[in-house]
């Protein structure tokens, strides 16, 4: 039976930095344990791999929704990465932080220590953002955040064509303020993808602290009483016990954190019940409070002689393109899915944006996510930055490797509806600045002018999709919160020795990607833990 201090489930976004900063500490052992395989295939390092690893790829949990009444019925697709980094070896590598308001309303709702200017160092800390504002940005971390490395003509008319529309230049929205218009910040070091695998944990594998074990499945957190002291895990056909003399932390993502929790008999007690699992500890509020950024796209066919990735990447275009991305010059395969952002408001008396909107310089093609067209185009995707809509995510059944039912709720709530037709009707106003429209020979998608915002919200419940944000399933707040899972330092309600850590905790959605706060989330609850193991040791010497 193997034992450690620590013992992570999940060796993803947040998983791979815990394990790297806890390992980092003297006398400490940390068992890291991720589902997915490690990190070898070289698509994964490519950034433009993005495009062939979040669909139907053995690197993700191929995760889909319940059919909602604002998605005419459909089930959504929600990847998840699965594999050593996690999503953030999957994803589009975007870097979006999200609002300091977004911050200080989780402070206001009881979770003390989670201000935006408590958080900011932990944000510093993580990154390196040469020539940043050192007031916000971290200048000497472990994970580079580099701008868009393709000079598109696209990009630039987005960007002047959102300034013809009154919103300022932003040239960085990850710092004072979100707002305006800028290029798209990325997890890209030169010419490579940077998990936080790569960035933080494979460093630190090298000092034998972290035992990393990869295409192994968590079946349970094990409980004595109320106290957590390892996991089940299954590794080919064998099942074994990994125990943990401290704690067990679990980072599996908002999608099966909450799931891991319910089959070890952690949750809802009448859901628990209902579908056949022991109840060992009800806690209502796992699995609730589910939140995404849904989000719909415009697709528009440019003008002949216009370079787009739908030209670029075929053919001779794109060996060119791949002997210049291996000499370091510029190159298609440098880009994530966006290469230029707006933060608008719906409404101008707004002290801050509420909707987004993403620029890619290519066109999919129609109902196939990710697969080119053959005609060059553009896409500008937009949603609502901080939805109110919340949905769930329950076990299906006691049987760990049953894939849960998911329901969002997409667009549920009133106000996120009135955001989301902002945002399109500004999508199409863009389209239509002289700037953009120069460059546009035909809008393909919608195929005629929609008016009225009756039309808007079908055309969301039409073509509407998830943006891969998920968060808010353990939910961190006040105990007397029906809905909250952990308190302000990640530890699950009632239970001793347990935390979670990842974006399950985060009680409202940022405003951005969740990527970034992800790690922010790692690195403070990092330093939790270690400053309760330095009490506990400052203890033990006073008693000597």
């Amino acid at each position: 039976m193997d034992e450690f201090d620590y013992v992570i489930v999940g060796g993803g976004t947040a998983g791979c930095i815990l394990a790297a900063r806890l390992g980092a500490e003297p006398g400490v052992s940390v068992c890291l344990l991720e589902a997915g395989p490690k990190d070898s295939h070289p698509l994964i390092h490519i950034p433009a791999g993005f495009f062939k690893l979040v669909f139907d790829s053995p690197y993700t949990w191929r995760f889909e929704s319940e059919p909602g009444p604002y998605t005419n019925g459909r089930r959504i697709p929600m990847p998840q990465g699965r594999v050593l980094g996690g999503s953030g070896s999957i994803n589009g590598m975007i870097y979006n932080r999200g609002q300091a308001a977004d911050y200080d309303l989780w402070s206001k709702l009881g979770n003390a220590g989670w201000s935006y200017p408590e958080i900011l160092p932990y944000f510093k800390r993580s990154e390196r953002r040469e020539g940043g504002d050192s007031n916000y940005r971290g200048l000497d971390g472990q994970l580079p955040i580099t701008d868009m490395a393709w000079d598109h003509p696209l990009a630039k008319a987005f960007m002047q064509g959102g300034q013809e529309l009154g919103l300022p230049f932003n040239p960085d929205y990850n710092g004072a303020s979100q707002y305006g218009v800028g290029t798209c910040q990325s997890t890209v070091d030169s010419r490579r993808r940077k998990s936080s695998a790569r960035a933080f944990l494979y460093p630190m594998l090298k000092n034998g602290s972290v035992d990393l074990r990869t295409d192994v499945h968590v079946l349970k957190v094990v409980l004595e009483g109320k106290r957590a002291v390892g996991v089940s895990c299954k590794r080919g056909d064998t099942v074994s016990t990994v125990r943990a003399r401290r704690e067990v932390i679990v980072t599996a993502g908002a999608i099966n954190s909450p799931k891991l929790l319910q089959v070890s008999g952690i949750g809802s007690g009448d859901h628990l019940q209902s579908v056949g699992i022991p109840v060992l500890h009800d806690l209502p509020g796992v699995g609730e409070n589910l939140r995404d950024h849904f989000g719909a796209r415009l697709v528009a066919r440019v003008k002949p002689g216009v370079r787009t990735l739908n030209e670029t990447a075929r053919g001779a275009r794109l060996l060119w393109q791949i002997s210049r991305w291996a000499i370091g010059r510029g190159s298609v395969l440098h880009l994530g899915p966006i290469q230029a952002y707006l933060f608008g408001k719906s409404q101008p008396e707004l002290s801050s944006p509420d909707f987004t909107i993403g620029l890619t310089s290519a066109m999919s093609k129609l109902g196939v996510p990710a697969k080119l067209d053959e005609n060059s185009g553009l896409t500008l995707g937009g949603w609502q930055s901080r939805p109110n809509s919340s949905g769930y995510v329950r076990a299906a059944s006691i049987d760990p490797f049953a894939l849960p039912k998911i329901q969002p709720n997409y667009l549920t709530d009133e106000s996120d509806r009135r955001v989301f037709i902002a945002a399109m009707k500004m999508s199409q106003r863009l389209l239509k600045t002289d700037a953009l429209s120069s460059l546009i020979e035909q809008t393909v998608l919608p195929s005629e002018d929609i008016n009225t915002d009756e039309e808007w919200i079908d055309f969301g419940r039409a073509y509407g999709a998830s943006s891969y944000h998920y968060c808010g399933t353990c939910k961190m707040g006040a105990k007397e919160d029906r809905e909250s899972v952990v308190d302000s330092e990640l530890r699950v309600h009632g239970l001793s020795n347990l935390r979670v850590a990842d974006s399950s905790v985060m009680p409202t959605s940022p405003s951005g990607n969740t990527n970034a706060p992800t790690m922010m989330i790692a690195e403070k609850a990092a330093e939790m833990i270690l400053s309760s193991i330095h009490r506990s040791n400052a203890q033990v010497d006073r008693s000597i």
